[in-house]
């Protein structure tokens, strides 16, 4: 089974839907089965490297809400992040443009380690503040992922896995996913927005196909009944 994650490093849903579906593969019986690639998706392709002002203002300006109601709705995803074990802090996010961290994760899935480069961007943007539009805090958190140093150099020097980043953006639009994360379950099944777990163990169930048997009849052989 192959599962496809379209997410964004900017996405608050998005981390706290990669918790919610690692719960769920946890108690998957099948787990062993399943493959997971995490595909790019960019929230704001035309953002500059980093947004002036707080991030408060940014969602303020963007939902034409007050100061105070972007503070307050960045309190309820903080304590719905808390409530997946997820360290939130609003106040030192450095909110910028993740083109060239998805092309890391990219680099992190040529080197087997795609979920552990995707779990340290996400982290040192939403825990710890890193202004990940930039190539320095790029390369730090990459390598400390386990990336090694030179060939993180070089796609930050280079356009190399610009091309896989954007085909996963046009795969995305053919599919119709217009928000993230969005699961898809072998190109049959999806699940949009950061899920349950249990309705996330839901869609593994039921994408699982039933093993099928033919039968010929007419051969000769035992049953419970003697032969």
């Amino acid at each position: 089974m192959h599962v496809e994650i379209w997410s964004d490093i900017a996405c608050p849903w998005c981390y706290i839907g990669k918790r919610r579906f690692e719960t769920a593969l946890a108690q998957y019986e099948h787990r062993d089965e399943v493959t997971v690639t995490w595909r790019s998706f960019e929230l704001d392709p035309a953002a500059p490297a980093e947004r002036e002002g707080s991030h408060h203002a940014h969602l303020a300006a963007k939902y034409g809400t007050s100061l105070e109601q972007a503070k307050a709705m960045h309190r309820n995803m903080t304590e719905t992040a808390a409530a997946e074990g997820l360290a939130y802090d609003f106040d030192r996010v450095r909110g910028g443009n993740t083109f060239d961290a998805h092309r890391l994760i990219h680099l992190g899935a040529a080197h087997g380690i795609q979920d552990a480069v995707k779990e340290r961007l996400l982290r040192g943007y939403f825990t710890e503040g890193e202004p990940i539009g930039y190539h320095d805090a790029l390369r730090r958190l990459a390598v400390d992922a386990g990336l090694p140093d030179d060939e993180v150099a070089d796609v930050l020097a280079s356009d190399r896995f610009a091309a896989e980043v954007r085909e996963d953006e046009r795969t995305a639009r053919a599919l119709g996913i217009t928000a993230v994360p969005f699961f898809v379950v072998d190109r049959a099944y999806g699940a949009a927005g950061a899920q349950p777990p249990e309705q996330l163990l839901e869609l593994l169930r039921h994408a699982r196909p039933e093993p099928a048997i033919t039968v010929v009849a007419g051969g000769e052989a035992c049953g419970v009944d003697g032969c």
